[in-house]
């Protein structure tokens, strides 16, 4: 996810290797080429970093900034979408992309909490993960943000490369694309890890949806407060 900052538009890219890495540099530098646009970049292994940001509006981000980061992330989507692996004497697609639906709840605000969230395939209806997290007692917006970090960590550990994520709090949605925010203190500490968090990935984007189309995560979130509360 690219960030504004006062030295223009941030991104970290993560590679399985230097030789990825390297590939993608060279990428970017034909559409450097092409948008007559030349990023700032650096790179260590299989990390590389670029800023965007056009000089001749004052040190500012502006059009050129967001048209060349878009055909940035295109490489990126066309990579994933062709990527496959050998196993044996078969290819068998790897799942790179993902869509992942988290929820939190919290019987009392404060009350007994929980967190969920149900990962599936980008071009599917299959479930990939669905679990259920329960937190003690805590508020309603800690599960809900509780449940998008737990969520993440889990495609990080499951090595997706690309989540799109769905809330149906409008609230924490808002607050990670920057809109709103966070005023909370209490909310600083869980709100700055996600923010690391996204870094390990090559894309993560955030979608508020109708609480009707949350339906999944919200089930994990009762079924586990249920189960945990009646113990």
């Amino acid at each position: 996810m690219w960030q504004k900052t006062k030295h223009g538009l941030y991104r970290q890219f993560n590679f399985e290797d230097f030789t990825a890495a390297l590939e993608f540099i060279n990428q970017v530098g034909d559409l450097a080429k092409e948008f007559k646009h030349y990023p700032r970049l650096e790179n260590e292994w299989n990390v590389v970093q670029l800023w965007l940001i056009t000089h001749e509006e004052e040190q500012n981000i502006g059009q050129a900034d967001e048209m060349m980061a878009k055909a940035i992330d295109a490489i990126l989507d066309n990579k994933l979408k062709n990527q496959t692996i050998k196993l044996g004497n078969k290819n068998e697609n790897v799942i790179k992309e993902v869509k992942m639906f988290a929820d939190g709840g919290s019987r009392g605000n404060p009350g007994p909490s929980a967190s969920g969230f149900v990962i599936i395939k980008n071009d599917s209806d299959e479930i990939l993960v669905n679990k259920g997290v329960y937190l003690g007692i805590t508020t309603n917006n800690q599960a809900e943000y509780t449940a998008l970090k737990l969520g993440l960590e889990e495609c990080c550990k499951l090595n997706y490369r690309t989540v799109h994520v769905f809330m149906d709090s409008l609230l924490v949605i808002n607050q990670m694309k920057g809109i709103y925010k966070v005023k909370n203190r209490d909310l600083w500490p869980i709100h700055n890890a996600i923010l690391s968090l996204i870094n390990q990935f090559q894309h993560v984007s955030f979608q508020h949806v109708p609480r009707e189309f949350n339906k999944l995560a919200d089930a994990a979130v009762n079924k586990t407060l249920d189960e945990s509360i009646d113990k």
